[in-house]
């Protein structure tokens, strides 16, 4: 199996600085990055330099139109349902970034809770 890639200090402030600020939002590892949680549900990540989100179907589509936007593998072939990596691009447009990780944090928000895992 391939180590994913690994996010460098300058992909995790940007990272930080796009979540939106809410006492539901969590930040912990995933896949060796970081991801945003809500209700024990990830809404948003790093996989290296890349950020994803988790979306509704029809924003999924919206988003997949952008250029450079492609659905979320952190497996090759193996694509997340439900996720999709925003455009490179963004990081010089952090707004957009911005109000996309808002309607993540939206629909996530709406999903079933995830039960804690018992240790």
């Amino acid at each position: 199996m391939k180590v994913p890639p690994r996010p460098e200090a300058g992909d995790r402030t940007f990272f930080r600085s796009v979540l939106p600020e809410d006492a539901r939002v969590g930040v912990r590892p995933l896949f060796g990055n970081d991801a945003a949680f809500v209700n024990g549900n990830v809404f948003a990540g790093l996989f290296g330099e890349r950020l994803f989100l988790r979306l509704s179907d029809p924003d999924q589509e919206e988003l997949l139109k952008e250029e450079g936007a492609s659905r979320f593998s952190p497996m090759e072939g193996r694509p997340m349902r439900g996720y999709v990596m925003v455009p490179k691009a963004w990081r010089a447009d952090p707004q957009k970034a911005r109000v996309w990780v808002a309607r993540s944090l939206a629909w996530a928000a709406g999903l079933p809770p995830k039960a804690a895992k018992k240790r």
